[in-house]
C-alpha cells in the first residue's frame, strides 16, 4: 500500500511539473519555477564524456532548465562553465591517485589509465554553484575530480543526485570497461588488470566495497547512455534495486548537419575526386578503438578490388593519426587532433562512409556526429553501436572482431547500397533519438523523479 501511495505521489508531482512547463512553453510565458542543475565533469572539453556533458548542458538550457557545468579543467571563457581553482591541492588529488594506481600495478604503466580508485578528490559542497542547484548531476568525475569522501558529502547535503554512466565504472570495482570480466556481478577481486590477476581482496574488491557503502540508502538516479550499458550495469551487485534507466547523449543538429560535399572537402583540405573512408578517434592508436581491424579490413578491400587504389582514399581525424598512415594500403590524409566544430563538421561531410571498429564502446559520439551529417557508418556488433547503426538501413553492423565482415560492410556502403536513402535514414534516426529536445525532456523527467523522491522522504 505504501508503495502505491509513493508511486501515485511521484506520478502526480512529475505530471504537475511537466504540465506547468508545457503550459509556459505553449503560451510563451516565463517559467514559474526554473529547475537549476549543476553538471559535474572532470574536463570541460577533453574526452567523449566532456563533449556529451557540454551538449547536455546546452540541451537543458534550450529547454527550460538553468544548467551549469563544474569542471576541474576549464579551458574556455564560457560563463556557464565554472572551473575549480587550479591550486596545488587540486593537482595533488590527480597525482596522488595516479601514484596509488601505479603502486598497485607494481610500477608498470600497463592499464594506468584504465583504472580509477576515487581515493582522492575535491570537496565542492561549499561552492555557491553547488548551494544554488536543485539537482546535482554527476558525469565523468574520475582522475582526482571527486573522491568517495567528496561524493558522500554531496549525499549528506540532501540534494538529489543524477549520475550519468559513460562507461561501467559505477558498476565495477576499478575498471571503466570490463573486457568480458563478470566479477562485478558478485564483488570484484582477482582483477585481470592487476599484476598476476590480483587476489580475492585486492584493490578492486576494496573499491567495490567502498561503492557499496556509498550507494547504500543514497538518493542516486543512475542513467546509462545506452541500453547495452544499462543491461551490463544491471548485472552488477552494486546496482541491484537502484534507480537505473538509459538516456542517450544529445547532439545539436543545428551544428552537426549535412552540408555540400564539394565545399566541405575544399574547407577540410580533402580531395574532390575520390571516395573517402573516414576514421575518427580522440587517440587513433587507442587499442579499444580497433585500428588493427581497420588496417586489416582495408587490406582485404584492396586485395579483393585493386581499383580502390585509384578511386578511394582514407581520412583519419584524431591524435597520432600520422603514426598509422604508412600501414594502410590507400592514400591517407592524417588530419591530427581538431578542436574546431566547423572543421570537424566539414570532415564528416566530406566522407562517404565512417568506420569505427571499436572493440568495446558505449555510445560513441563520433557515430552520432557522422550520422547527423548524413554519413552512413560501419562498426562491430558490440556495446551500444548496434543501437545506433541500423543494419543495412543507416549503415552496416559487422560481426564482432571479423575484419572480413568489416571490409564487406565498407564495400556494401560504397558500392551496393542506395547512398541517398542511407543518408536520409541516418539523419532521421538522429533527429528522432538524439536531438537536444528529445534527450532534454527525458532528463527532465529523471530530475523530477529525483526531486519527488527527495520531497517524499522529507
Amino acid at each position: 500500500m505504501l508503495q502505491l501511495v509513493e508511486s501515485c505521489s511521484i506520478f502526480f508531482y512529475i505530471t504537475l511539473q511537466i504540465s506547468i512547463n508545457l503550459f509556459c512553453i505553449i503560451f510563451d510565458l516565463p517559467y514559474l519555477c526554473i529547475m537549476r542543475v549543476l553538471i559535474i565533469n572532470t574536463s570541460e572539453k577533453t574526452g567523449g564524456a566532456a563533449v556529451a556533458a557540454n551538449r547536455l548542458m546546452d540541451a537543458l538550457n534550450n529547454n527550460g532548465v538553468k544548467a551549469k557545468m563544474l569542471v576541474r579543467d576549464k579551458i574556455t571563457d564560457d560563463i556557464t562553465v565554472v572551473g575549480l581553482n587550479c591550486s596545488m591541492k587540486t593537482q595533488f588529488h590527480f597525482l596522488w591517485e595516479r601514484w596509488c594506481i601505479f603502486w598497485h600495478l607494481h610500477f608498470s604503466k600497463d592499464h594506468l589509465w584504465e583504472i580509477d580508485l576515487a581515493n582522492s578528490g575535491n570537496d565542492i559542497t561549499s561552492l555557491p554553484e553547488f548551494q544554488e542547484a536543485d539537482v546535482i548531476h554527476l558525469s565523468w568525475i574520475n582522475q582526482g575530480m571527486l573522491s568517495f569522501s567528496g561524493i558522500r558529502k554531496i549525499l549528506k547535503s540532501g540534494k538529489p543526485i543524477v549520475w550519468t554512466m559513460h562507461d561501467l565504472w559505477n558498476a565495477t570495482g576499478i575498471c571503466h570497461y570490463s573486457r568480458k570480466c563478470k566479477r562485478y556481478a558478485s564483488g570484484c577481486g582477482q582483477c585481470p588488470l592487476l599484476p598476476g590477476g590480483g587476489s580475492k581482496k585486492d584493490i578492486s574488491a576494496q573499491v567495490f566495497k567502498n561503492k557499496q557503502n556509498l550507494y547504500k540508502d543514497a538518493n542516486i538516479h543512475f542513467v546509462a547512455c545506452s541500453r547495452w550499458l544499462q543491461d551490463e550495469a544491471k548485472n552488477s551487485a552494486l546496482l541491484v534495486g537502484r534507480h537505473l534507466t538509459n538516456i542517450p547523449n544529445p547532439i545539436d543538429t543545428r551544428i552537426y548537419c549535412q552540408h555540400d560535399k564539394k565545399e566541405a572537402r575544399l574547407y577540410a583540405g580533402l580531395p574532390e575526386d575520390k571516395r573517402i573512408i573516414l576514421f575518427v578517434s580522440q587517440k587513433v592508436t587507442d587499442e579499444r578503438k580497433g585500428m588493427e581491424y581497420f588496417v586489416e579490413a582495408m587490406n582485404i578491400l584492396v586485395k579483393n578490388d585493386p581499383s580502390y587504389k585509384d578511386n578511394t582514399c582514407i581520412a583519419i581525424l584524431g591524435g597520432h593519426s600520422e603514426d598509422v598512415a604508412d600501414r594502410l594500403p590507400l592514400p591517407v590524409y592524417p588530419l591530427g587532433f581538431v578542436n574546431d566544430d566547423k572543421k570537424i563538421v566539414c570532415v564528416y561531410n566530406s566522407a562517404d562512409v565512417f568506420v569505427l571498429p571499436s572493440l568495446e564502446d558505449n555510445l560513441p559520439n563520433t557515430i552520432m556526429e557522422a550520422m547527423a551529417c548524413g554519413v552512413p557508418c560501419v562498426g562491430f556488433k558490440t556495446g551500444g553501436i548496434p543501437e545506433m547503426i541500423e543494419h543495412q538501413k543507416s549503415g552496416y553492423v559487422a560481426q564482432y572482431m571479423k575484419s572480413d565482415d568489416l571490409a564487406q560492410g565498407i564495400h556494401w556502403v560504397l558500392d551496393e547500397a542506395d547512398a541517398e536513402q542511407l543518408s536520409k535514414n541516418c539523419q532521421k534516426k538522429v533527429v528522432q533519438t538524439y536531438s537536444q529536445h528529445a534527450v532534454a525532456m527525458r532528463y527532465i523527467e529523471v530530475y523530477n523523479q529525483a526531486l519527488a523522491f527527495k520531497n517524499y522522504n522529507i
